[in-house]
């Protein structure tokens, strides 16, 4: 098979849809002689903040020279972003093996996409012999498919309400799902939680004897200008610079220098210098993503409360003379929660649908908005609503793709269309 070929095959799994549950995985990887057992793993659930906690615990990894997987999703352009190595996505080529490797052992096991490509990620990461391996949980934690590993540390960033149709419909319900990652003495690295969530997981933790450590008590980090100094479990570093943009993102980093601590304390090498450099270097696609350096257009994949209300924040320490929002969401998200932290602070929006099977219509995201007294008009796709918000901006104006990670790598598509033309 070629890559496309391969695409095909893989993305064909998806009729299998969403099947929670560790069966499965556990299978595939008794019959790939478990390749997860072959390096230390970081096992990263959470609502928000944890492709931004994977990416800076990447980067400081990176920076200390060590061999660094990196398992994410979802992608923003090429399925090959979901692994990588150092950095770097895999290639067409290696991908093709992958699948061809992982299709092998699949007879009889009816796998879902999720299970296939978490197999496929922890197999490469053994061929490719890394020091350390990062795996950010696809959805929930108990039973998500990246929950079969045995991991030297785990971490619970932020949680809000999401994916409630397959996570209960509270807090308690998440949370304990989130803390369903949580290994007897494991150590815990846990962000900023509201008290519901953290009185879960502490309950949690407790009962599998895991180390925990906790944002606000072991470890701390605080703004100062241009920066932000961080209050570890040993270590105290000042006047460090994020490569993320956003307040919030210094909270991010600093559970990323919390986990890299406790990987230190673990016997790996990683000189301080690495942890600097590691958050400065840091970055992470299509998260408060200014789009060139004139810093007209923001891109952020805020597709929840929590999400939304980081972006409010963020969008209250800028100054520009208005903000035009170009939105969509997916049928299953609560648009009403996203749009209300945001919508005082905006002047216009350009509703649209993210290219995915089950959107909101833009329609009813107008609606939202008027009765807001925002004015709102609404486009077919992508590529017409952020033509014309671009069209109307005024001088000091910005434009804003938000609402959906689908619809942010669309916008990112588009605008390097614009570029090449």
């Amino acid at each position: 098979m070629d890559y496309r070929e391969s695409l095909d095959y893989l993305y064909g799994l998806q009729k299998f849809g969403i099947k929670l549950g560790l069966d499965n995985i556990l299978h595939i990887l008794g019959r790939l002689h478990h390749p997860d057992r072959a390096y230390p793993i970081v096992h990263v659930a959470g609502s928000n903040g944890k492709g931004s906690v994977c990416a800076g615990l990447s980067s400081i990894l990176i920076q200390a020279g060590r061999r660094t997987g990196l398992y994410s999703s979802p992608h923003l352009h090429s399925f090959t972003e979901r692994i990588r190595i150092d950095g770097q996505a895999i290639s067409e080529t290696e991908a093709v093996a992958l699948i061809e490797s992982v299709r092998a052992v699949c007879d009889g096991i009816p796998v879902t996409f999720f299970e296939f490509t978490t197999a496929m990620a922890l197999l490469h990461f053994k061929h490719q012999e890394v020091d350390v391996a990062i795996l950010e949980v696809g959805m929930g934690g108990r039973l998500d498919a990246t929950n079969a590993v045995q991991p030297a540390v785990t971490v619970i960033t932020p949680i809000c309400l999401d994916h409630s149709e397959h996570l209960g419909a509270d807090l308690t319900s998440i949370s304990a799902e989130k803390a369903g990652i949580i290994k007897p003495k494991i150590p815990l690295v846990v962000g900023q939680q509201q008290p519901a969530a953290l009185q879960v997981i502490n309950s949690r933790a407790k009962e599998l004897q895991a180390p925990v450590v906790c944002y606000g008590r072991d470890f701390t980090v605080k703004t100062v200008d241009n920066g932000f100094d961080y209050q570890g479990i040993g270590l105290s570093l000042t006047g460090l610079k994020s490569g993320l943009h956003g307040v919030h993102q210094h909270h991010n980093l600093g559970v990323a220098l919390a986990t890299a601590e406790l990987l230190q304390r673990q016997g790996l090498d990683l000189p301080t210098i690495s942890l600097q450099d590691g958050v400065a270097a840091a970055r992470w696609p299509g998260r408060l993503e200014w789009w060139q350096e004139e810093r007209t257009v923001l891109l952020d994949g805020a597709h929840n409360e929590g999400g939304a209300k980081v972006l409010a924040a963020y969008l209250e320490s800028l100054s520009v003379a208005g903000i035009r929002w170009v939105v969509g969401a997916k049928a299953t998200k609560d648009i009403a929660n996203i749009l209300s932290p945001v919508l005082p602070l905006v002047d216009s929006l350009y509703c649209t649908v993210p290219p995915v099977e089950e959107a909101i219509p833009a329609e009813s995201i107008a609606q939202i908005a008027v009765e807001a007294g925002v004015q709102a008009c609404c486009f077919g796709d992508l590529a017409s609503a952020l033509t014309a918000a671009l069209a109307d901006r005024q001088q000091g104006e910005i434009v804003m793709v938000a609402g959906s990670l689908f619809l942010v790598a669309a916008a990112r598509e588009y605008l390097m269309t614009l570029e090449g033309a």
